[in-house]
């Protein structure tokens, strides 16, 4: 990490706790219905009490609301719902679906903006911050994907990017969620790390530093959430520092983002994350595995899990008839070729015809989600693909 990076990334870590979390305007008003759509605010409760903000398109700006299937957005780590609506209507897959005759519904990680409400703590109580992804896994996606299935009474088609990806691989492995599925659309798909070549999570995870703050008692992970990255836009407005290049050393070199997008991506991200999540992350990355999260305890595994370490998810276990579409990219450095060919390889038994591999060389994690020509590249065939298992 060069000298510009080390001191944006300082800034966040040593601003972060003190910024408060801007929760003034909902997506709904600041991003979806500003640009002409219909948009609901809907609040969902899982089964370990987070109460999950969800948005629903239910019509584009032409289409009747006839025979509209569902489908649920689900976003990466320090990303909410806005990562589906970060450019203008003709480029950002929410609108884009919406238009295309889907009812669209975009869910929330527990810890973001629209999904710190809890039943009974709050998320200045770090009770409230004790999950990992196998949490959003098991109890935020399913409860997302029951209120939806309970509203529309149809199953439900999937599309994730980055940790979203995590979620829908872990719960298909497990044989969860798949009968209420059509099909899932996997973009940038995160499951084996260890190849990553991005500097953030390789420093965090060899230098344990999520396990350090975890120890100090840190434990929402960049506090504040879209509030950092205010204070980064303005970081990057200054002179000689241009932010696409720590988005670069992050996520790859980006081939085609415009610097307004960037902007409009800083303006909603980082979402806040929980530090025990990193630490569950960065497990995996050292250990090159999919696996539920180790207590670093031969007991207090054993206590969770019935044996001494942590099990591991097998997901050459994932159905084969089960339609999947994924989509990766070869600048990549967070979801790294390498790492999505020990996927691939998992899944070499799959039935050929639902299998469907979209490669761009150029492209890195953030293009799949705000490149200008995306739609082209990567929404029509994934909207295509959508459309074969009707």
């Amino acid at each position: 990490m060069d000298y510009t990076s080390n001191t944006i990334l300082l800034a966040v870590l040593l601003f972060a706790s003190a910024v408060a979390v801007n929760s003034q305007n909902s997506l709904c008003k600041s991003m979806v219905e500003t640009n002409g759509y219909v948009c609901e605010e809907h609040k969902v409760t899982t089964q370990d009490g987070y109460i999950l903000g969800v948005q629903r398109i239910p019509v584009g700006r032409t289409n009747t609301t006839a025979n509209r299937p569902p489908v649920l957005l689900q976003h990466g780590i320090f990303m909410d719902a806005a990562t589906w609506l970060f450019n203008s209507p003709d480029k950002s897959l929410a609108f884009i679906l919406a238009d295309n005759g889907f009812d669209v519904w975009i869910g929330n990680n527990r810890g973001t903006k629209s999904s710190r409400g809890h039943t009974s703590l709050t998320a200045n109580d770090p009770p409230y911050w004790e999950w990992t992804w196998t949490q959003l896994a098991n109890d935020d996606l399913p409860a997302m994907y029951d209120y939806i299935h309970n509203q529309t009474r149809q199953k439900l088609y999937y599309v994730g990017h980055s940790l979203g990806t995590l979620l829908a691989l872990a719960s298909f492995s497990q044989e969860k969620l798949v009968n209420l599925t059509k099909s899932a659309a996997l973009l940038c798909p995160i499951a084996y790390t260890s190849q990553t070549t991005s500097v953030f999570p390789r420093t965090i995870a060899k230098a344990y530093l999520a396990e350090r703050a975890y120890w100090l008692g840190l434990h929402e992970f960049i506090a504040g959430g879209s509030a950092v990255g205010k204070l980064l836009q303005s970081v990057c407005h200054l002179p000689l520092i241009d932010c696409s290049n720590l988005v670069s050393a992050i996520a790859g070199p980006n081939c085609c983002i415009k610097p307004p997008t960037y902007d409009v991506v800083l303006n909603h991200t980082p979402q806040s994350t929980s530090t025990k999540n990193m630490v569950h992350l960065a497990q995996m990355l050292r250990a090159g595995n999919v696996a539920e999260y180790d207590y670093d305890d031969g007991s207090e595994n054993k206590k969770h899990y019935g044996q001494p370490t942590a099990p591991l998810y097998n997901l050459t276990s994932i159905p084969k008839d089960i339609p999947l579409f994924i989509g990766y990219g070869g600048k990549d450095s967070l979801s790294d070729v390498n790492d999505v060919k020990l996927l691939l390889d998992d899944l070499k038994d799959h039935q050929k015809d639902k299998l469907v591999l979209l490669y761009r060389d150029d492209y890195a994690h953030l293009d799949f989600i705000a490149a200008e020509n995306v739609k082209s590249v990567a929404y029509d065939p994934l909207i295509a693909f959508l459309r074969t298992q009707a």
